[in-house]
């Protein structure tokens, strides 16, 4: 079903999830579909941002070359995923919530649409789905980039089955009519969707996918097999809780006790106190691993083990409990700041090697019950940052209970490399870039303004180099050197033209396609031919910048009509040129008089073929029926004439 049918934009709906028959009764705390931005741009230049989970905030902004024609945000009233669809019983259904219509970026089997969403942060490695839907005579082949570049497998993206939701019998489902059967098929080898075999235009087709590793990158490349083709997108996430209590060995439960909590990206994500009764929550995180939470104890306690503690909210709800108590005289304590005094967060400080801390949110670290006397206390740079500071001296004196304050330790950040990615002067996302140096290898991806950071690298020589991507065409360089030593290189630019597309019919003056027709595309560098198809269209895509010559050869037994050359410039934007159109009509051919011999046949009009269609034409005998019938008539007239002087000569 070409379910594009308008709608307002509405926020996300969160749905509770004790919801009977919606959501099922596990530890998921909520479940939201995500909200769109609307959509803007123009065909083939479109652009959008979408908002999939809130805490942590997980954000994309797409870009897609799509031609026009019912694009955009739609207001899911009247096409939905209902609960009785596998990914509805999991996330709820959708009722309401806003889904995004695309096309390819021509009507033909050989312009796919190329859609990216290049998000914010890397993903959570769970919690989260995509769907898409309409995959009935079309085909959609997915590539997702991780957070360092690297394409994921089919096992990673996470393919969960294909549905059909319009099927009969489906609860909550919406008033389209679906076969249950009726679903698209999984290439694991290619990562493709591929509707019905038929390539029928039917309705409801979809297929739900839940990525297990973090993804920097999502790219959808559509293509139309028959029918007039839109394919539907929809995200959504669930939210799970965070709680616990911070308690002290003396005095029991303490109100308002600091508490942050850090994601798997390094990112603090939420910050909270203590209430009364000492306990503390984080409601409504995205239902993922590699959270930490840390406490900051009170002036005058010390955390009873590790100030920190990893949660995993994948399957569950979690907790995090802290135990303090006093300080025993003497205290040590310190602060790990980069270069700019910005507190370190997570860094491993040692005592002599044997009593190990790590800093808190503040870049704070403190010990208690160190022995008197001299001890060397060492600070581990996490990876990106050194120190040129030494080991810090530390003398415990004795019998003195006045709290040691060393200094501030300083770590210093290795340079950045960074760059963008531009096409006619437009940052292009999603794509690939490798730093190489002494065979270490790291990798970005282009963000949605086509900028590339690496991060804190160790100083040397780096070969910087571009993946082309599919649709584009590099313009210069893909790769460059360069020199890194202790301060940030940037602008390590790369340009690219996107490549543009070309399509149309042959037809008759009467409006039929004309299949088998060949048309030559021409350019400075040579030329290639087409064939219309059944439908008499062609078209051809992947160009790069240029001028384009379009001739149609005439089929035996027709002349065209209008011009028999068409010409096309594509420039760095890549556009795409469709409706450019042909049109036949059958040659008619004057027999010469048979009274005179001298009036000769012209040589240039091809004889008649006979009966029955012509070849690779489509034009069949009711095409010259008009043709025959005047012919009939001058044949007719040519006999009265040789009768009428005859019967003169008698006279």
């Amino acid at each position: 079903m070409r379910a594009a049918r308008g709608g307002l934009l509405a926020g996300a709906t969160v749905l509770v999830a004790t919801l009977v028959g919606v959501i099922p009764a596990a530890a998921a705390t909520t479940t939201s579909w995500a909200s769109w931005q609307p959509l803007t741009g123009t065909s083939g230049a479109y652009t959008t941002t979408v908002e999939i989970a809130a805490q942590p905030a997980m954000t994309a902004t797409m870009t897609s070359d799509s031609r026009s024609g019912q694009v955009g945000v739609i207001s899911g009233s009247t096409n939905w995923l209902s609960q009785g669809t596998p990914v509805g019983a999991k996330y709820g259904t959708s009722l309401n919530e806003q889904y995004l219509n695309l096309r390819p970026k021509v009507d033909n089997a050989t312009s796919p649409s190329t859609t990216t969403y290049s998000f914010a942060s890397p993903t959570p490695a769970s919690g989260w789905t995509f769907v898409l839907g309409d995959i009935d005579a079309d085909s959609v082949r997915i590539q997702a980039l991780g957070a360092n570049g690297q394409a994921l497998t089919e096992e990673q993206l996470g393919f969960q089955g294909g549905f059909n939701y319009c099927a009969p019998g489906l609860a909550g489902k919406p008033s389209c009519t679906g076969d249950a059967a009726d679903v698209p098929t999984w290439d694991t080898a290619t990562q493709t969707l591929t509707g019905n075999a038929a390539a029928a235009d039917t309705s409801g087709a979809a297929a739900w996918f839940e990525p297990s590793v973090p993804i920097t990158s999502l790219t959808f490349f559509f293509t139309r097999r028959a029918g007039f083709p839109v394919y539907q997108t929809w995200f959504a996430s669930i939210a799970r809780d965070i709680s616990g209590t911070v308690t002290d060995q003396a005095d029991g439960v303490l109100e308002g006790v600091a508490l942050s909590l850090t994601d798997a990206n390094g990112d603090i994500v939420g910050t909270t106190t203590t209430g009364a009764g000492g306990t503390y929550s984080f409601p409504g995180f995205v239902a993922t691993g590699g959270y930490t939470v840390r406490v900051t104890p009170p002036d005058g306690k010390i955390a009873v083990g590790s100030t920190s503690q990893a949660v995993d909210l994948t399957t569950d709800d979690d907790v995090a409990d802290f135990e303090v108590r006093n300080i025993v005289p003497v205290a040590v304590s310190g602060r790990v700041v980069d270069g700019e005094g910005n507190p370190v967060a997570g860094v491993t400080v040692t005592v002599d090697g044997t009593q190990t801390t790590t800093t808190d949110a503040d870049g704070n670290y403190l010990f208690d019950e160190v022995a008197v006397g001299p001890h060397t206390v060492v600070v581990t740079p996490p990876p990106g940052f050194s120190t040129t500071d030494p080991t810090e001296p530390l003398v415990v004196p004795e019998d003195s209970e006045v709290p040691i304050i060393l200094d501030d330790f300083v770590l210093v950040e290795n340079p950045d490399l960074s760059g963008a990615v531009r096409a006619n002067g437009t940052g292009v996302a999603g794509v690939v870039i490798t730093a190489s140096s002494g065979g270490d290898v790291v990798t970005a991806v282009t963000d949605a303004s086509g900028a590339y950071r690496f991060p804190r690298l160790p100083s040397g020589e780096y070969e910087v180099t571009m993946t082309t991507p599919d649709g584009y065409t590099a313009t210069g360089p893909v790769s460059r050197t360069e020199d890194l030593d202790a301060t940030d290189v940037a602008n390590v630019d790369f340009e690219l033209a996107r490549s543009g597309a070309l399509a149309g019919v042959v037809r008759t003056e009467g409006g039929a396609p004309v299949s088998g027709v060949v048309i030559t595309v021409g350019t400075d560098e040579g030329s290639q031919q087409l064939t219309t198809d059944a439908d008499g269209s062609y078209g051809l895509d992947d160009l790069s910048p240029g001028t384009y010559t379009l001739t149609i050869t005439a089929p035996s037994g027709s002349t065209i009509v209008g011009p028999s050359t068409l010409t096309v410039v594509v420039t760095a934007a890549g556009e795409t040129f469709v409706d450019q159109d042909f049109t036949l009509a059958a040659a008619v051919v004057i027999p010469p008089d048979p009274t005179d011999p001298t009036d000769p046949t012209d040589p240039s009009t091809p004889p008649s073929t006979g009966g029955g269609q012509l070849p690779g034409t489509g034009l069949g005998p009711e095409t010259f029926a008009w043709a025959a019938g005047g012919a009939a008539v001058l044949v007719l007239g040519v006999v009265l004439f040789l009768i009428a002087r005859r019967r003169a000569n008698r006279d």
